[in-house]
């Protein structure tokens, strides 16, 4: 039997409207939870129950939701066991409503998260991920309008990781089918995903370079089936330094080439650029979140916008790091269309101490 606590604390100033609940927590439970396991014939069995984070895969659908100032965390209950080679995590948590005070998180009755997810390696260095997720939201709000979504997603994803002493390849692909009802009608969504690198860990620097390809459903509104996909509890910054502003990754279809080299001194630079269009053009766009940001108001355009980026990290010592980013998000024709059409410059600088 094993007891865990953690807390959290994030402070926002000066933000023109005010704190969003992702800028600020004054203080409260990022986790607390009661484990109990043990072990059969060398398998070990784990229960949690209580406060926990989630993180599952590359954390397109699964996060702490890394990136913004507040992180996310679930109450319920988690069951872990291994199945011959395959590791299974079974789940059914509510995810924290976050409010800005103390100690005021409570689980968000409105929402219902369960699922099953699988992982076992294929091979020393390549491993699959199998799964099933469902979600209940008693009140969903899509370009269409709002009613109860209850949807089922089921995925996989095979991956090896990026190489950081020798050269070669990696590669994260994934690939999710939605199913389930919003209000009346049906859903029928979809999402595919590609992440394909290279190291040359023997050339100076030791570049690494890669290209990322994102395609997700969009709606189409005449109809009665909702074709909008769910990233259900992404990763805050999956999508880059500006992802909290968004565009999100719904509806919508993303080109985003990336190169990353390593630094004397233990300083890491990478440059990428990201490129986004409307996969539908009845659809909007969202944020990361999945809110409807920006209605399509009967625009064909499907450029959304592009964002050339940049980030300088320094890890001075095994615990302390320093780090700075810098993005400009470029409006593109479907954004002048619907106005307004803003560019947006967005810098960062961060500091941290993990022990």
């Amino acid at each position: 039997m094993r007891t865990f606590v953690e807390l959290k604390s994030g402070l926002n100033s000066y933000r023109i409207g005010g704190p969003r609940p992702i800028d600020e927590k004054k203080l409260d439970f990022q986790a607390g939870f009661l484990e109990l396991s043990d072990t059969i014939k060398s398998n070990r069995l784990q229960l949690r129950i209580g406060r926990q984070e989630l993180e599952y895969g590359s954390g397109r659908l699964i996060d702490v939701r890394e990136g913004p100032n507040v992180r996310l965390s679930f109450d319920g209950f988690v069951f872990k066991d291994k199945l011959g080679q395959w590791q299974i995590d079974g789940l059914a948590v509510r995810p924290d409503e976050d409010k800005p005070g103390f100690f005021d998180n409570a689980p968000n009755s409105g929402i219902s998260f369960w699922g099953l997810y699988g992982v076992r390696q294929v091979s020393s260095k390549r491993s699959l991920d199998l799964y099933y997720l469902g979600l209940n939201r008693k009140s969903a709000t899509f370009q269409r309008g709002t009613a109860e979504e209850i949807r089922h997603s089921l995925g996989a994803r095979f991956s090896r990781p990026i190489e950081t002493t020798r050269r070669g390849w990696d590669f994260d692909d994934e690939a999710l089918w939605q199913f389930g009802t919003f209000g009346s009608g049906n859903i029928r969504a979809w999402t595919i995903a590609t992440d394909t690198g290279y190291r040359f860990a023997a050339s100076p620097l030791k570049p690494r370079f890669s290209a990322k390809i994102d395609v997700s459903s969009g709606d189409h509104p005449n109809t009665n089936t909702l074709g909008t996909f769910n990233p259900l509890f992404p990763k805050g910054n999956y999508f880059g330094v500006l992802a909290t502003t968004g565009p999100g990754p719904i509806n919508f279809i993303d080109f985003h080439p990336h190169v990353e080299f390593a630094l004397p001194h233990d300083i890491s630079a990478s440059f990428d650029w990201i490129v986004q269009w409307r996969e539908s053009v009845d659809d909007g766009v969202y944020s990361v979140p999945g809110m409807l940001i920006r209605a399509a108001d009967g625009s064909q355009a499907r450029f959304v916008g592009d964002r050339p980026g940049m980030e300088l990290r320094w890890q001075k010592t095994r615990h302390l790091w320093f780090q700075g980013d810098y993005g400009i998000f470029y409006a593109g024709t479907f954004l002048k269309e619907t106005q307004p059409a803003r560019n947006l410059n967005y810098w960062a600088l961060w500091a941290g101490y993990k022990f």
